[in-house]
């Protein structure tokens, strides 16, 4: 089942049917052109207008970021932030420490490429692991990697280079990257396709890898902790395709989120001119990027003229409009009990948190939209239950955002 946003309305009436209104505590609110975006879409293809809930504040904790990317908790109540830029930053008490933290790889940081996610080892309090995503080499020949090093408080050290995408590409376009871990420890990343057209590999459009089984471009892969492959990958015993593959078809997936109650794996991708998808993703499926889309070319042209075909996985989700979506989280704390099991969605051109609620049965009832008026690289859920976004800004900021109290 796929649903559009501007279906949703026009069956509802209004966007005022999707939700009752109350007072809000928000000052700010979408632009009515947002600036384009490098991520995904043009300011022509800003998002439809969407109800917007009320009744919540955000604080802003710390600015000064350097296009923040990715944020993690260390047990003691730290935030650890990864700039694009290149430097992992920490948070201690809501101050920034003006001090990077050394021991951060080099990265090629061109357009979308850089340093990007970060992790924590579900037992880092034992081993010390943390992980990273980040974009390595040249302008003419570079590719996504996965880092781990030792932190015990002042910097990084032991680290090591655990998994990199086997091909080369140009550019600085697509490079996904999102960490998410599962049950048994192994975790998942999030690669994307490597480009928009002109950027070619191998004489055709890099984008067409996204279906080749034996590249990891428009991929999400699977990996021990160590960056060894599990034996129970999809795809370990074919021949024909890479066992990291845990599932293809995908253009540039950004937001990855694992719910616990569930054991679904949801994520967000961005399309090209319109299309973003929310997928639930399943092992050894295929998602047909670039074979069947919902997207158009940046210059107006046709990707494909089919949006579904059997055999692929339909999206549970589609913007007609692009929101250009980074950072995903299912809701799971008491802290906020209406929350819960709802997903949560940053948008770079939509400048906004798109708040997603699901049925039971993982179909997508509900949207609404939280402005933030800014590009929203990432969205957490804290250990105390609350919602912590990251603005891809040059000035960017880290903002909390909860109910508003009576």
């Amino acid at each position: 089942m796929t649903i559009k946003i501007p279906r949703l309305i026009q069956e509802t009436g209004s966007a005022i049917a999707l939700v009752t209104l109350t007072s809000c505590a928000f000052t700010t609110t979408i632009p009515q052109t947002p600036p384009e975006s490098v991520d995904s879409a043009s300011s022509q293809d800003a998002a439809d207008p969407v109800a917007t809930p009320q009744g919540f504040q955000k604080t802003t904790i710390v600015e000064g970021l350097d296009h923040p990317w990715g944020m993690a908790w260390l047990p003691d109540g730290a935030i650890l932030i990864t700039e694009r830029s290149g430097q992992l930053r920490i948070v201690r008490d809501g101050v920034l420490d003006p001090t990077p933290i050394p021991g951060v790889p080099e990265v090629f940081a061109m357009q979308q490429g850089g340093l990007m996610d970060i992790s924590l080892h579900p037992r880092f309090s034992e081993n010390s692991w943390v992980y990273l995503t980040y974009s390595h080499g040249t302008r003419q020949a570079n590719h996504t990697r996965v880092a781990r090093a030792k932190f015990e408080g002042s910097a990084l050290q032991d680290l090591e280079v655990i998994f990199q995408v086997s091909q080369l590409k140009s550019g600085g376009q697509h490079f996904g990257s999102r960490i998410v871990w599962l049950p048994d420890d192994t975790m998942l990343v999030a690669i994307g396709d490597g480009g928009n057209p002109p950027v070619q590999l191998d004489g055709d459009l890099i984008r067409q890898q996204a279906q080749n089984r034996r590249s990891h471009l428009g991929k999400i892969i699977r990996l021990n902790d160590d960056g060894t492959i599990p034996n129970d990958n999809p795809f370990v015993e074919s021949p024909e395709a890479d066992p990291a593959i845990w599932s293809y078809g995908h253009r540039n997936i950004q937001g990855l989120a694992f719910d616990s109650q569930t054991n679904r794996i949801w994520s967000t991708e961005h399309g090209a001119r319109g299309g973003d998808e929310l997928n639930l993703v399943e092992a050894g499926e295929n998602y047909g990027w670039p074979l069947v889309t919902h997207s158009r070319e940046y210059s107006g042209g046709i990707i494909s003229d089919q949006q579904s075909r059997p055999g692929l996985v339909d999206p549970k989700f589609v913007w007609t409009r692009a929101i250009a979506p980074s950072g995903l989280v299912i809701y799971d704390s008491d802290r906020v009990p209406q929350w819960q099991g709802d997903l949560f969605a940053g948008g770079l051109v939509s400048r906004d948190v798109r708040h997603i609620e699901l049925d039971e049965s993982s179909n997508v009832v509900n949207e609404t939209s939280i402005p933030i008026g800014q590009r929203v690289r990432d969205v957490r859920q804290s250990p105390d239950g609350l919602l912590y976004i990251l603005t891809d800004e040059a000035n960017g900021q880290l903002i909390r955002i909860e109910p508003q109290q009576p």
